[in-house]
């Protein structure tokens, strides 16, 4: 007689059981991974940093753990480790990538973005649909925009022509501005931004270009002695978005998606007012710390995108399939 009551007891338990069994089901942790400093301002890191916080602050059983400054996966394997599933989401320079996809070469191409308001009108272009389609057939999502302005520097002296460049040893952020640099006469060595100090400190190296937010968060005005801004004639900007494998994105359910989608979104907002003032920032430090801040003229920039058209354009369109209409479409936006 005690067995019904005994499986009647047994059966409550079951179901009162389920609902924290379907919360438990729904809990889940994403590791976020990037190369940039971490919590010392880098707008990148503090980018992912935000949308970690506002996820958080949701309550959707979803968290997201920030490994920066390349302490879980180094700075050049980050899109791979995504890949693989050894990460879930990461702030990428997406040109890192371009070993496995040469497409996205074009998102670190000299002179092809030419200010911050440039870049936002290149965001709603049939190029940068190119683009993300090629990253979703690659495995990940975009989930916010980021367009970083970028800068060259010397160890010794400026570098604001062409011909100011011949003979230099100069780190290059990817194949494209590689091509460029050795079209000029400099010889280049690939290395990623978070080793540029040491390289220029045990004089591997005597120039470099990367972002305006690397230059500082990287100390680099430690090391060189005049940099050329961006100011009106930017020769380097660099798309670096947050992304997330679609796998990870896949587990999602619904309210976890719509929270990440709109913490992303303010984050890439974040991003849009605060990339302008990464410049600036980077002036006021360097000139506080004795370096020269110089910007190219109209014919300065000229001379170097004529170096690009023979060079980094060029190899593009014939190298990479489909790099001509991908080059054409950028241009086509004014």
């Amino acid at each position: 007689m005690k067995c019904p009551a005994f499986a009647k007891s047994l059966t409550g338990l079951l179901v009162a059981a389920l609902p924290m069994t379907a919360v438990l089901a729904d809990s889940i942790t994403l590791k976020a991974s990037h190369q940039f400093p971490g919590g010392k301002g880098d707008v990148r890191d503090e980018m992912v940093q935000m949308i970690a916080r506002d996820v958080a602050a949701a309550n959707v059983d979803l968290t997201i753990k920030v490994f920066p400054g390349a302490s879980l996966v180094k700075a050049q394997d980050q899109w791979k480790a995504m890949q693989t599933g050894q990460i879930d989401m990461t702030s990428l320079p997406l040109d890192y990538a371009s070993g496995m996809h040469p497409q996205f070469g074009a998102t670190l191409m000299p002179g092809l973005v030419k200010n911050h308001a440039h870049a936002l009108r290149i965001n709603a272009s049939p190029f940068m649909q190119d683009i993300k389609a090629i990253i979703e057939q690659g495995g990940a999502k975009v989930l916010a925009d980021a367009w970083l302005a970028g800068a060259f520097a010397g160890k010794d002296k400026c570098i604001l022509k062409p011909e100011d460049a011949a003979g230099m040893k100069v780190r290059s952020a990817g194949a494209t501005f590689s091509q460029m640099w050795a079209g000029a006469g400099a010889s280049v060595a690939s290395i990623p931004s978070n080793e540029v100090y040491n390289a220029m400190q045990q004089g591997v190296i005597q120039g470099t270009d990367t972002s305006t937010g690397s230059f500082v968060s990287f100390r680099l005005y430690e090391q060189v002695k005049c940099i050329t801004a961006p100011g009106d004639n930017a020769m380097w900007f660099m798309y670096e978005p947050v992304l997330i494998s679609k796998r990870s994105w896949d587990k999602l359910n619904d309210a976890q998606k719509k929270a990440l989608t709109a913490a992303s979104k303010k984050a890439e907002n974040y991003f849009n007012v605060e990339s302008k003032k990464l410049d600036d920032e980077m002036v006021e430090i360097f000139k506080k710390n004795n370096v020269k801040v110089v910007s190219m003229s109209d014919s300065d920039a000229e001379a170097w995108r004529a170096v690009a058209n023979k060079t980094s354009y060029k190899v593009f369109a014939e190298k990479v399939p489909g790099g001509k209409e991908l080059i054409e479409k950028a241009l086509s936006v004014k």
